[in-house]
């Protein structure tokens, strides 16, 4: 089964879309040219996932030693940040930074013409 999100310019400007899928609330946004779907519900306390942020991810630079000279965002990962403490999940897995143990639902979703579908069946 499939779910229509909406039309492509509904996620122009870092819009997201919440709607029902298989009973369950789906956050939908697009970076880059990509759709994403995940579970809006945060796994540490429920909170709204999808009214939180599009970060790239804050990774270590480690010298030779093992040192670590500083931090930087990284090129090619970005997390969503629930709003209301701040866990942080990977948007391509849906795991969590801080434990990857826990992973938010994904869905796969597909465009055709102007229209971007959510289909119901979640990704491992």
């Amino acid at each position: 089964m499939e779910v229509l999100a909406g039309s492509a310019g509904d996620f122009e400007d870092g819009r997201r879309r919440v709607l029902e899928v298989g009973g369950r609330p789906v956050v939908v946004f697009r970076v880059g040219e990509r759709y994403y779907a995940l579970s809006n519900t945060c796994l540490h306390s429920g909170g709204p996932v999808g009214e939180g942020v599009l970060i790239p991810r804050v990774e270590a630079v480690v010298r030779a030693d093992g040192t670590v000279a500083g931090e930087v965002f990284s090129e090619t990962c970005m997390h969503i940040v629930c709003p209301w403490h701040g866990w942080e999940y990977d948007i391509d897995t849906g795991r969590a930074a801080g434990d990857p143990r826990f992973a938010l639902r994904r869905y796969e979703t597909r465009t055709e013409g102007d229209h971007v579908y959510v289909i119901a069946a979640h990704k491992a």
